[in-house]
Protein backbone atom coordinates (compact mmCIF):
# COMPACT_ATOMS: atom_id res chain seq x y z
CA UNK A 1 0.00 0.00 0.00
CA UNK A 2 1.12 3.57 -0.66
CA UNK A 3 1.33 6.13 2.19
CA UNK A 4 -2.15 7.41 1.27
CA UNK A 5 -3.61 3.92 1.49
CA UNK A 6 -3.81 3.17 -2.24
CA UNK A 7 -2.89 -0.19 -3.68
CA UNK A 8 0.39 -0.19 -5.59
CA UNK A 9 1.95 -2.18 -8.42
CA UNK A 10 5.67 -2.87 -8.00
CA UNK A 11 8.05 -3.73 -10.84
CA UNK A 12 11.54 -4.98 -10.07
CA UNK A 13 14.56 -5.60 -12.28
CA UNK A 14 17.66 -6.75 -10.43
CA UNK A 15 20.78 -5.47 -12.09
CA UNK A 16 18.83 -2.82 -13.99
CA UNK A 17 21.02 -0.46 -16.03
CA UNK A 18 21.78 2.91 -14.50
CA UNK A 19 18.81 5.19 -14.94
CA UNK A 20 16.42 2.46 -16.11
CA UNK A 21 13.52 3.13 -13.73
CA UNK A 22 14.37 6.83 -13.43
CA UNK A 23 13.75 7.13 -17.17
CA UNK A 24 10.36 5.45 -16.81
CA UNK A 25 9.34 7.72 -13.95
CA UNK A 26 10.52 10.86 -15.74
CA UNK A 27 8.76 9.80 -18.92
CA UNK A 28 5.47 9.29 -17.09
CA UNK A 29 5.78 12.70 -15.44
CA UNK A 30 6.74 14.47 -18.69
CA UNK A 31 3.77 12.99 -20.51
CA UNK A 32 1.42 13.83 -17.64
CA UNK A 33 2.65 17.43 -17.62
CA UNK A 34 1.29 17.81 -21.15
CA UNK A 35 -2.26 17.75 -19.79
CA UNK A 36 -3.43 15.20 -22.35
CA UNK A 37 -3.52 11.46 -21.74
CA UNK A 38 -3.29 10.47 -18.10
CA UNK A 39 -0.30 8.37 -17.05
CA UNK A 40 0.08 6.01 -14.11
CA UNK A 41 1.07 7.85 -10.96
CA UNK A 42 4.55 7.02 -9.62
CA UNK A 43 4.55 6.24 -5.91
CA UNK A 44 8.25 5.50 -5.56
CA UNK A 45 11.26 4.91 -7.78
CA UNK A 46 14.60 3.31 -6.97
CA UNK A 47 17.56 1.93 -8.89
CA UNK A 48 16.05 -1.56 -9.29
CA UNK A 49 12.32 -0.99 -8.85
CA UNK A 50 9.41 1.33 -9.46
CA UNK A 51 6.09 1.47 -7.64
CA UNK A 52 2.99 2.74 -9.44
CA UNK A 53 -0.63 3.20 -8.50
CA UNK A 54 -2.55 -0.02 -9.17
CA UNK A 55 -5.27 0.59 -11.75
CA UNK A 56 -8.60 -1.11 -12.28
CA UNK A 57 -9.15 -1.99 -15.93
CA UNK A 58 -12.31 -2.36 -17.99
CA UNK A 59 -13.12 -3.41 -21.54
CA UNK A 60 -12.29 -0.91 -24.30
CA UNK A 61 -15.16 1.01 -25.87
CA UNK A 62 -15.60 3.47 -28.72
CA UNK A 63 -16.27 6.56 -26.61
CA UNK A 64 -13.18 6.01 -24.47
CA UNK A 65 -11.10 5.38 -27.59
CA UNK A 66 -12.26 8.64 -29.14
CA UNK A 67 -11.48 10.56 -25.95
CA UNK A 68 -8.07 8.89 -25.83
CA UNK A 69 -7.31 10.06 -29.36
CA UNK A 70 -8.19 13.65 -28.53
CA UNK A 71 -6.07 13.53 -25.37
CA UNK A 72 -3.14 12.00 -27.26
CA UNK A 73 -3.18 14.92 -29.70
CA UNK A 74 -2.88 17.29 -26.74
CA UNK A 75 0.06 15.29 -25.38
CA UNK A 76 1.82 15.36 -28.73
CA UNK A 77 1.20 19.07 -29.17
CA UNK A 78 2.94 19.80 -25.86
CA UNK A 79 6.10 19.27 -27.87
CA UNK A 80 9.75 18.59 -27.14
CA UNK A 81 12.94 20.62 -27.54
CA UNK A 82 14.22 18.50 -30.44
CA UNK A 83 13.92 15.18 -32.18
CA UNK A 84 15.31 12.55 -29.84
CA UNK A 85 15.25 14.77 -26.76
CA UNK A 86 14.60 12.88 -23.51
CA UNK A 87 12.41 13.97 -20.61
CA UNK A 88 14.02 16.68 -18.45
CA UNK A 89 16.89 15.47 -16.31
CA UNK A 90 17.24 12.14 -18.13
CA UNK A 91 20.20 10.98 -20.20
CA UNK A 92 19.67 7.22 -20.61
CA UNK A 93 16.67 6.09 -22.68
CA UNK A 94 15.23 2.60 -23.05
CA UNK A 95 12.54 0.78 -25.01
CA UNK A 96 11.51 -2.27 -23.06
CA UNK A 97 14.80 -3.56 -21.66
CA UNK A 98 16.94 -2.25 -24.54
CA UNK A 99 18.83 1.05 -24.41
CA UNK A 100 18.38 3.52 -27.21
CA UNK A 101 20.08 6.86 -27.88
CA UNK A 102 18.92 10.31 -26.93
CA UNK A 103 19.56 13.14 -29.37
CA UNK A 104 18.98 16.81 -30.08
CA UNK A 105 18.33 16.83 -33.82
CA UNK A 106 16.54 19.42 -35.93
CA UNK A 107 15.93 16.81 -38.64
CA UNK A 108 13.49 14.02 -37.83
CA UNK A 109 14.85 11.76 -40.56
CA UNK A 110 18.44 12.00 -39.34
CA UNK A 111 17.38 11.14 -35.81
CA UNK A 112 14.94 8.39 -36.73
CA UNK A 113 17.22 6.45 -39.06
CA UNK A 114 20.37 6.81 -36.95
CA UNK A 115 18.92 6.42 -33.46
CA UNK A 116 15.70 4.43 -33.76
CA UNK A 117 16.17 1.93 -36.59
CA UNK A 118 19.83 1.30 -37.37
CA UNK A 119 20.98 0.61 -33.76
CA UNK A 120 18.82 -2.52 -33.69
CA UNK A 121 19.80 -3.88 -37.10
CA UNK A 122 23.09 -5.54 -36.02
CA UNK A 123 21.21 -7.21 -33.17
CA UNK A 124 18.59 -8.51 -35.59
CA UNK A 125 21.33 -9.84 -37.85
CA UNK A 126 23.08 -11.55 -34.96
CA UNK A 127 19.79 -13.09 -33.87
CA UNK A 128 19.18 -14.45 -37.37
CA UNK A 129 15.96 -12.46 -37.74
CA UNK A 130 17.14 -10.77 -40.95
CA UNK A 131 19.51 -11.81 -43.71
CA UNK A 132 22.29 -9.62 -45.03
CA UNK A 133 20.26 -8.95 -48.17
CA UNK A 134 17.29 -7.88 -46.08
CA UNK A 135 19.51 -5.71 -43.90
CA UNK A 136 20.68 -3.93 -47.06
CA UNK A 137 17.05 -3.07 -47.86
CA UNK A 138 16.60 -1.63 -44.38
CA UNK A 139 19.83 0.36 -44.73
CA UNK A 140 18.68 1.71 -48.09
CA UNK A 141 15.38 2.83 -46.58
CA UNK A 142 17.24 4.45 -43.68
CA UNK A 143 19.49 6.32 -46.13
CA UNK A 144 16.41 7.82 -47.77
CA UNK A 145 14.93 8.70 -44.39
CA UNK A 146 18.17 10.29 -43.19
CA UNK A 147 18.39 12.31 -46.41
CA UNK A 148 15.19 14.07 -45.36
CA UNK A 149 12.78 12.55 -47.87
CA UNK A 150 10.06 12.33 -45.21
CA UNK A 151 10.90 15.42 -43.18
CA UNK A 152 8.13 18.00 -42.83
CA UNK A 153 7.51 21.21 -40.93
CA UNK A 154 5.83 19.53 -37.96
CA UNK A 155 7.59 20.42 -34.71
CA UNK A 156 8.89 17.61 -32.47
CA UNK A 157 5.99 15.95 -30.69
CA UNK A 158 5.99 14.69 -27.11
CA UNK A 159 5.84 10.94 -27.72
CA UNK A 160 5.08 8.01 -25.47
CA UNK A 161 7.48 6.11 -27.72
CA UNK A 162 6.36 2.54 -26.97
CA UNK A 163 2.65 2.90 -27.58
CA UNK A 164 1.57 -0.64 -28.28
CA UNK A 165 -1.79 -1.68 -26.87
CA UNK A 166 -0.25 -3.41 -23.84
CA UNK A 167 0.82 0.01 -22.57
CA UNK A 168 -2.68 1.45 -23.01
CA UNK A 169 -4.80 0.69 -19.94
CA UNK A 170 -8.54 1.15 -20.26
CA UNK A 171 -9.84 2.23 -16.86
CA UNK A 172 -13.24 3.43 -15.59
CA UNK A 173 -11.90 6.99 -15.83
CA UNK A 174 -10.45 6.67 -19.32
CA UNK A 175 -7.19 5.53 -20.85
CA UNK A 176 -4.05 5.59 -18.70
CA UNK A 177 -0.59 5.05 -20.20
CA UNK A 178 2.25 3.02 -18.70
CA UNK A 179 5.82 1.99 -19.64
CA UNK A 180 6.86 4.89 -21.87
CA UNK A 181 9.99 5.29 -23.94
CA UNK A 182 9.28 9.01 -23.97
CA UNK A 183 11.18 11.36 -26.29
CA UNK A 184 10.71 14.03 -28.90
CA UNK A 185 9.67 12.52 -32.21
CA UNK A 186 7.10 12.54 -34.99
CA UNK A 187 3.46 12.26 -33.94
CA UNK A 188 2.78 9.61 -36.59
CA UNK A 189 5.21 7.23 -34.85
CA UNK A 190 2.97 6.78 -31.79
CA UNK A 191 -0.05 6.26 -34.03
CA UNK A 192 1.82 3.74 -36.16
CA UNK A 193 2.66 1.65 -33.12
CA UNK A 194 -0.97 1.64 -32.02
CA UNK A 195 -1.85 0.35 -35.48
CA UNK A 196 0.97 -2.20 -35.67
CA UNK A 197 -0.05 -4.18 -32.62
CA UNK A 198 -3.80 -3.85 -33.06
CA UNK A 199 -5.01 -1.34 -30.50
CA UNK A 200 -8.80 -1.69 -30.09
CA UNK A 201 -10.95 0.90 -31.87
CA UNK A 202 -8.00 2.38 -33.73
CA UNK A 203 -10.24 4.28 -36.15
CA UNK A 204 -12.08 5.88 -33.24
CA UNK A 205 -8.75 6.91 -31.73
CA UNK A 206 -7.83 8.58 -35.01
CA UNK A 207 -11.22 10.29 -35.22
CA UNK A 208 -10.75 11.74 -31.75
CA UNK A 209 -7.18 12.74 -32.57
CA UNK A 210 -8.27 14.62 -35.67
CA UNK A 211 -10.90 16.51 -33.72
CA UNK A 212 -7.94 18.19 -32.00
CA UNK A 213 -5.21 18.00 -34.64
CA UNK A 214 -5.58 17.14 -38.31
CA UNK A 215 -3.02 14.64 -39.54
CA UNK A 216 -1.03 15.38 -42.68
CA UNK A 217 -2.32 13.89 -45.94
CA UNK A 218 -0.96 10.42 -46.64
CA UNK A 219 -0.40 9.52 -43.00
CA UNK A 220 -1.88 6.04 -43.45
CA UNK A 221 0.54 5.34 -46.30
CA UNK A 222 3.41 6.30 -44.00
CA UNK A 223 2.48 3.89 -41.21
CA UNK A 224 5.13 1.32 -42.31
CA UNK A 225 7.79 4.06 -42.27
CA UNK A 226 6.99 4.79 -38.64
CA UNK A 227 6.75 1.08 -37.82
CA UNK A 228 10.39 0.50 -38.75
CA UNK A 229 11.45 1.36 -35.22
CA UNK A 230 9.27 -1.10 -33.27
CA UNK A 231 9.81 -3.78 -35.92
CA UNK A 232 13.58 -3.36 -35.67
CA UNK A 233 13.38 -3.61 -31.88
CA UNK A 234 11.32 -6.79 -32.12
CA UNK A 235 13.51 -8.28 -34.85
CA UNK A 236 16.45 -7.87 -32.46
CA UNK A 237 14.97 -10.36 -30.05
CA UNK A 238 11.68 -11.90 -31.12
CA UNK A 239 12.35 -13.91 -34.21
CA UNK A 240 12.24 -14.21 -37.96
CA UNK A 241 8.62 -13.08 -38.29
CA UNK A 242 9.60 -9.59 -37.22
CA UNK A 243 12.61 -9.60 -39.51
CA UNK A 244 10.39 -10.27 -42.50
CA UNK A 245 7.95 -7.59 -41.34
CA UNK A 246 10.83 -5.13 -40.94
CA UNK A 247 11.98 -5.83 -44.49
CA UNK A 248 8.45 -5.41 -45.84
CA UNK A 249 8.13 -2.07 -44.07
CA UNK A 250 11.48 -0.96 -45.48
CA UNK A 251 10.38 -1.90 -49.00
CA UNK A 252 7.15 0.03 -48.54
CA UNK A 253 9.14 3.02 -47.31
CA UNK A 254 11.37 2.90 -50.38
CA UNK A 255 8.31 2.82 -52.60
CA UNK A 256 7.14 6.08 -51.00
CA UNK A 257 10.50 7.81 -51.28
Amino acid sequence: MSPDGRSIFRKERHGAPDGFFAAEAAGLAWLADAGGVRTARVVNVAAEAIELERLETVDPDRATARAFGAALAITHDAGAPAFGSPPPGIIALFIGVRPQPAAAEESWGTFYARDRVLPFLPLALAAGSVTEAEADIVREACAAIAAGVFDDDDAPARLHGDLWHGNVLWTPGGVVLIDPAAHGGHRETDLAMLDLFGCPFFDEIIAGYEERRRLAPGWRDRLPLHQLHPLAVHAAGHGRHYGRALTDAAQHTLALA
